[in-house]
């Protein structure tokens, strides 16, 4: 979804370092409150992969504000790889935020990556 990972194992094997537990929690609550939903994968119906809803999306611009701002601030060791969902907006390291997207662009950029 973010950064490229979409799918259970992914998430789990992130720098976060989430435990199986808390991250299965999380997963559901975002569902619960339709932020994200899952489709079987084509190749394996046992994994799930995970998107953002229009809901989520409607996010979108505030959770990378936030992701960049961890960035800019904490050694966080995340870097923003280019094949993920947000890797192809470019940021301006003079300025915060996306540089020359307004968030109904990030929005609509975001909702094409589904």
């Amino acid at each position: 979804m973010f950064n490229g990972i979409n799918t259970f194992g992914g998430f789990l094997g992130s720098p976060e370092r989430i435990s199986t537990s808390v991250l299965t929690s999380r997963l559901e609550l975002l569902k619960s409150y339709k932020i994200i939903d899952s489709v079987p994968d084509l190749k394996d119906q046992k994994v799930k992969k995970y998107y953002l809803t229009d809901k989520g999306i409607d996010l979108f611009p505030v959770m990378y504000e936030m992701f960049y701002w961890s960035m800019r601030n904490f050694n966080t060791g995340i870097i923003l790889r280019p094949e993920g969902f947000a890797g192809h907006l470019q940021k301006d390291p003079n300025k915060k935020g996306v540089k020359g997207m307004s968030s109904d662009q990030v929005i609509n950029e975001a909702k094409k990556n589904i």
